[in-house]
C-alpha cells in the first residue's frame, strides 16, 4: 500500500516542473554563460571562432602622451604649458598622415579635463584613468564633440556648431570641439569660425588637425597655438615595430623591419599596417624575412640596385643592363628601380658631404654609396640626379616600361664619367684630351664593350674632329709688337686669355717668337703654358715665353687706366670745367669718354661755318 503523497519526502523532487509555464505563462528563462575566451589569446587577435580582430595601428594607438613616438618636442612643451597654467584656448596639429594627430587631439581632450579623487586641474599625466577618460576614449562624452571638417564644410553647419559654445560644459571642465581636417572647411565656415575662435568664451577649447597647413588661412593660424607632428626616423620606427611584433608573439627580421619603416615614410600608422600584413605572411611559429617583406613590398633587392648604380658610375653598358634584366626576371617594377637609384644617387651625395655615418643603411650598404660619392664629383652626382630624375618621369610614361628603363640606363652610363661644361671647356682651351670615359680616353679596338666603350670613342674622336675643323695656321702671321699679339687674341675671341694677358702680362721684351714679361701679383700659374700654346696653334711657329722677376713695363690694363686717369685730370684742369663745378656745387666727374666722328660727317663740316655758328 502506497503512502499519502502529503508523507512522501520531497527533498530530492524538483521545486516545479521545468515543462510547465509560470502563473504569467512564460518559461522559465534558461542560464545564459558567459563565453571564456580561449587560452592564450591576446587581446585584438582573431578568436578561434572568426570573430572581429582589431588591426594594431587601432589595438596600439598610443593611451598616453609617453606613448607618443617621435615627438618628445611636442609633448615637451605641453608639459610645460599645463605645469604652468598657460594652456591656449586653440591649438593647431599638422604633419603628414598617420604621425598621430588624431590621436594627439583625443590625449589632449582627456588632458584639459582629467579629474580624479586628487587631481582636479588640467593634466598630461593621463598614466591613471580619469573621471571623463573612458568616455571621451569612446566617443560618447557630451562635452567632446569630435567633428570632420569635410562633411561640415558649409557656413550654415559651422554657425550650427557654434551656437553651443556659449553654452557651459554639462559634466567636464571645458567643454572641447576637435574639428579633423578643419582644411577642408569653406572661406565662409573659416570666417564664421575667426570671431569665436578670436574671443571664446572661458569654458571652450578648440584643437584642429590637418595634413595640409597651407590650405588654412593665416587669420585662423595667428590665433591658435601650432605643433608640427615630425615625421617619425627609420630607426625609432623600426624599433617601435619590433617592440609591437614581440607583443604579438610574431617574429620578424631586423631587416624586414627596417624595410617595412622605410616604406612607411615616417608614418606610424603606415608601419603599422604594413607590419600586420607582414606578420600574416609566415606560418604560425615561424619567422617572416626579409625576402618575403621585400616581396611583399615589392622593392627590388637592395644590395642588387646598389650594384646596378656602381655599374652605371663606372659607365659599364653591359653589366647594367643585364643586372636590370635581372632585377626586371625577379618582378622587379621598372619604376622601382629608378626610384632605387634615384635613392643611391642621394645617399652618395650625403654621404660625399656629411660621410657615411650620415645614411640610415647598414653599415656594408652605407661604406659602398660612400666609397661611390669619394671617387665621383658633386657636379658628376649632381648631373646624375637630374638625368635620373628624368628618366623616373620617362619610365612612368612610357608603354613599355622595361625599355624606357634599358634606354635610361644606357644614357646613364654614357653619361657618368663625362667632364662637365666648365672641365670640357678648359681641356679644349689647354688643347688636351677631354677626360671622362671609362676607357680613359683610349680608342676602342671594337665597338661596345663592356665597359661602354662608345664614352672612350667620343672622347677621343672629339678632339680630332675640332682639330680638323679648325682653320689652317698661317704661318706668315707677323706679330710686330705686344699690342699686336693683344689684337691677335682679341680677334680669336678667346675672351679668358685676352683678359689674363691684358691684366698680368708687364712686357719686358719682345720680338717675333720671343715674349718675356713681368708677371703682375695675382697672375694665373698656367698663363705662360696657355699663351705659348696659343700662339703656336695661330702663328705656325714655336713661341718662347719667358717671365722675369721684376723690370716689365705696365701691363695693357695698367696703361689704360693710367691714360684714363691722365685724361679725367686734364678735364678737371679746364677752366671753363672749373667754372661749372664752382657754379653747381657737389658736381662730380663720373667718366670720360672719347666719341668717334664718323668719316663722312667729318668731312662734309665746314670749320669756319661751324665757327660762325658757334
Amino acid at each position: 500500500m502506497s503512502e499519502p503523497p502529503w508523507e512522501v519526502e520531497q527533498d530530492d523532487a524538483p521545486e516545479r516542473d521545468p515543462n510547465t509555464a509560470d502563473i504569467f505563462g512564460a518559461p522559465e528563462p534558461a542560464p545564459v554563460a558567459e563565453p571564456s575566451p580561449p587560452v592564450g589569446a591576446a587581446e585584438g587577435q582573431a578568436p578561434a571562432d572568426g570573430g572581429a580582430y582589431t588591426v594594431l595601428a587601432r589595438k596600439y594607438r598610443p593611451r598616453t602622451f609617453e606613448d607618443l613616438i617621435g615627438q618628445e618636442a611636442m609633448v615637451r612643451t605641453l608639459t610645460n604649458a599645463f605645469a604652468t597654467g598657460r594652456i591656449a584656448h586653440a591649438f593647431m596639429l599638422t604633419g603628414v598622415r598617420g604621425v598621430g594627430k588624431t590621436t594627439t587631439a583625443r590625449l589632449l581632450a582627456r588632458a584639459l579635463n582629467f579629474e580624479s579623487d586628487t587631481v582636479h586641474q588640467p593634466s598630461v599625466d593621463l598614466s591613471h584613468e580619469g573621471r571623463h577618460c573612458r568616455a571621451i576614449v569612446e566617443g560618447r562624452h557630451m562635452d567632446v564633440l569630435e567633428l570632420d571638417a569635410a562633411s561640415r564644410t558649409k557656413v550654415d553647419e559651422m554657425r550650427e556648431l557654434l551656437d553651443g559654445v556659449r553654452y557651459a560644459p554639462t559634466e567636464a571642465r571645458y567643454k572641447v570641439y576637435v574639428i579633423d581636417e578643419v582644411h577642408m572647411l569653406s572661406t565662409a565656415a573659416f570666417n564664421a569660425l575667426l570671431k569665436t575662435l578670436e574671443e571664446p568664451p572661458p569654458h571652450a577649447k578648440f584643437i584642429f588637425a590637418t595634413t595640409e597647413i597651407r590650405k588654412v588661412p593665416v587669420t585662423i593660424l595667428s590665433r591658435c597655438q601650432r605643433f608640427d607632428l615630425r615625421r617619425v626616423e627609420p630607426e625609432v620606427l623600426s624599433k617601435h615595430l619590433g617592440n609591437i611584433a614581440e607583443k604579438e608573439g610574431a617574429r620578424v627580421e631586423t631587416d624586414g623591419l627596417a624595410l617595412i619603416a622605410r616604406a612607411a615614410e615616417g608614418s606610424v600608422r603606415d608601419g603599422l599596417s604594413l607590419l600586420d600584413q607582414a606578420i600574416v605572411q609566415a606560418e604560425r611559429g615561424q619567422a617572416v624575412d626579409v625576402g618575403v617583406v621585400r616581396d611583399m613590398l615589392g622593392l627590388a633587392d637592395r644590395i642588387q640596385t646598389i650594384e646596378l648604380f656602381e655599374h652605371v658610375m663606372k659607365g659599364g653598358t653591359s653589366a647594367a643592363l643585364m643586372g636590370f634584366r635581372t632585377l626586371w626576371g625577379y618582378g622587379a617594377d621598372a619604376s622601382q628601380v629608378m626610384l632605387d637609384l634615384l635613392e643611391h644617387c642621394h645617399a652618395a651625395s650625403v654621404s660625399k658631404a656629411l660621410g657615411p655615418d650620415a645614411l640610415h643603411l647598414p653599415k656594408d650598404q652605407a661604406g659602398r654609396l660612400a666609397a661611390i660619392g669619394a671617387t665621383a664629383s658633386a657636379g658628376t652626382l649632381s648631373r646624375l640626379w637630374q638625368m635620373q630624375m628624368k628618366a623616373y618621369e620617362e619610365v612612368r610614361r612610357a608603354p613599355d616600361p622595361s625599355a624606357a628603363a634599358e634606354m635610361a640606363l644606357i644614357r646613364l652610363c654614357y653619361a657618368a664619367d663625362l667632364p662637365g661644361p666648365e672641365e670640357a671647356l678648359k681641356a679644349l682651351r689647354d688643347g688636351e684630351p677631354i677626360p671622362g670615359g671609362p676607357g680613359g680616353g683610349m680608342v676602342p679596338t671594337g665597338g661596345g664593350s663592356a665597359g661602354g666603350g662608345g664614352t672612350s670613342a667620343f672622347a677621343a674622336a672629339q678632339p680630332v674632329t675640332m682639330a680638323s675643323a679648325a682653320p689652317t695656321p698661317q704661318a706668315t702671321t707677323a706679330l710686330a709688337s705686344f699690342d699686336d699679339v693683344l689684337r691677335l687674341i682679341q680677334l680669336k675671341r678667346d675672351i679668358t686669355l685676352y683678359m689674363d694677358v691684358q691684366r698680368f702680362v708687364r712686357p719686358i721684351s719682345f720680338r717675333p717668337g720671343a715674349l718675356e714679361f713681368e708677371p703682375a701679383p695675382r697672375a694665373p700659374a698656367d698663363l705662360t703654358k696657355r699663351l705659348s700654346q696659343r700662339l703656336k696653334e695661330w702663328t705656325g711657329q714655336t713661341w718662347l715665353i719667358a717671365t722675369s722677376g721684376g723690370g716689365g713695363a705696365e701691363s695693357a690694363w695698367e696703361r689704360e687706366k693710367r691714360e684714363e686717369r691722365e685724361a679725367k685730370e686734364a678735364i678737371l684742369a679746364d677752366p671753363f670745367v672749373q667754372a661749372v663745378m664752382e657754379a653747381f656745387p657737389g658736381t662730380e666727374l663720373l667718366g670720360v669718354k672719347q666719341l668717334v666722328v664718323p668719316q663722312g660727317d667729318a668731312t662734309s663740316v665746314d670749320p669756319e661755318e661751324d665757327g660762325e655758328e658757334d
